[in-house]
C-alpha cells in the first residue's frame, strides 16, 4: 500500500479483514469514507460501537438480541412445541422472511467441522438437548446447510434427538422454483427425488 498515509493504510487493513472484502474493495470503502462529511464517519463509528455494546445472544435460542430474550422467544404467540435448528442468526432472518414458520429457533452458532477442530462441545448442541428435555418440544426441524458440514451436523443431531422421543425432520432440498431440470446437477436431482411427496 505504497503512497497511502498511515491512517488510510490502517483503515484499508481493517476493512480487508471483513468477509467478502478484498484489498480493492477495502480501498474503495476507505476512499468513500474519506470523501464523506465528518458527521457521517462519526455516525458510522458510533453505530459500530453501539452494535458491539448492545447486541448479544438470546439466552434461550442464541439468536441476536439487544435484550435477554430475542423478539421471537419473547413472543407469546409463537408455537413453543416446534423448534427449528439453524447454524447462524442470519438463517433465522432468512426463514422469518418466508413468513410461514411460527415456531421457535435454536441457533447452533456453527457446524461440526472436524478438519477445523469444531466438535459438538464447540456448538450449542448440549443446550439444544437440554431444551428438548426441559421444554415441551414435540417437533424439531433441522435446517442446516446442504454442504458436507451441514449434513454431518444434521446427522449428528438426528442421532442425538431421536432417543429423546421428539419428531425430527430435515428440511427438503431439490430443484428451485422456476428452474429447469436440464440445468440441475446430480446431487440436486438426487435430493429432489429423495424429498418427493405424494400429491
Amino acid at each position: 500500500m505504497k503512497g497511502f498515509p498511515e491512517s488510510m493504510k490502517s483503515l484499508i487493513t481493517e476493512f480487508s479483514k471483513m468477509p467478502g472484502i478484498g484489498p480493492k474493495s477495502a480501498q474503495r470503502l476507505a476512499f468513500f469514507i474519506l470523501t464523506r462529511p465528518s458527521e457521517e464517519a462519526e455516525k458510522l463509528s458510533n453505530a459500530i460501537l453501539k452494535l458491539k455494546k448492545t447486541v448479544k445472544f438470546c439466552k434461550l435460542c442464541n439468536n441476536l438480541s439487544d435484550r435477554e430474550l430475542c423478539d421471537i422467544c419473547a413472543n407469546p404467540s409463537r408455537d413453543k412445541s416446534v423448534l427449528c435448528v439453524v447454524e447462524k442468526p442470519s438463517d433465522v432472518i432468512s426463514i422469518e422472511k418466508m413468513g410461514d414458520f411460527k415456531g421457535l429457533y435454536h441457533v447452533l452458532l456453527g457446524v461440526l467441522s472436524p478438519l477445523d477442530g469444531v466438535g459438538p462441545k464447540d456448538l450449542k448442541i448440549d443446550e439444544l438437548a437440554k431444551r428438548v428435555r426441559k421444554e415441551k418440544i414435540a417437533e424439531v426441524i433441522i435446517a442446516t446447510d446442504s454442504n458436507t458440514e451441514g449434513e454431518a451436523t444434521a446427522l449428528y443431531l438426528t442421532r442425538l434427538l431421536k432417543p429423546l422421543g421428539v419428531k425430527t425432520y430435515r428440511i427438503a432440498y431439490g430443484i428451485p422454483v422456476g428452474a429447469n431440470l436440464e440445468y440441475a446437477d446430480q446431487a440436486t436431482l438426487y435430493k429432489a427425488f429423495e424429498g418427493k411427496r405424494e400429491v
